[in-house]
């Protein structure tokens, strides 16, 4: 694809500046506004981030088959 015709990278459309920019000043606000509520949940937020690693961060490597070897038909491997 041509240099001059790509795309840009989301983050560095004037869309994507905005949208991070208001995710700090949120993020600043609510830690410091609601720092003792954050503190008091962090544990449990700690806790519920376990399933969620395991739900999304296994789609990549092909399942569950614990065990399955390759069939070699009887033949030594030399």
């Amino acid at each position: 694809m041509d240099q001059q015709h790509a795309r840009p990278s989301f983050w560095k459309t004037p869309f994507g500046i905005a949208a991070s920019l208001i995710a700090v000043v949120a993020s600043v606000y609510l830690w410091i506004a609601h720092r003792d509520h954050f503190l008091a949940l962090l544990p449990f937020a700690i806790l519920a981030a376990c399933p969620l690693m395991h739900v999304f961060m296994h789609r990549g490597h092909g399942g569950h088959a614990h065990g399955a070897k390759p069939k070699n038909n009887g033949t030594p491997r030399g």
